[in-house]
């Protein structure tokens, strides 16, 4: 009987587009939990280049790798200026009403 190999799924090799980073980031947002949003961060750093998304939110690699690891509990500031160095912004909707 032969082994089968399998290839670990990486959410960031699908995160090609402006409007799938934003579904991604919006269904993290639908979890309700931290370390979902920090891990799809996470992968659209991933997909960016996370030296590239560092630079541009002012933070080194390691500090990224720490500030998006399971658990962390960054400072909003900084989670503001990772958003913005993805390029994507958070909207508020009032809770009752299906996004758009």
């Amino acid at each position: 009987m032969s082994k089968i190999k399998t290839a670990r799924f990486d959410a960031a090799h699908y995160l090609d587009s402006e409007a799938m980073i934003a579904e991604y980031l919006n269904a993290a947002l639908e979890e309700d939990d931290s370390d979902a949003l920090l891990a799809a961060i996470a992968d659209i750093a991933k997909a960016r280049g996370i030296a590239k998304v560092a630079a541009e939110a002012g933070l080194g690699r390691e500090s990224l790798y720490k500030t998006l690891s399971p658990g962390s509990k960054p400072r909003m500031d900084t989670v503001l200026r990772l958003l913005r160095a993805l390029g994507v912004k958070l909207t508020a909707v009032p809770a009752g009403m299906a996004a758009a």
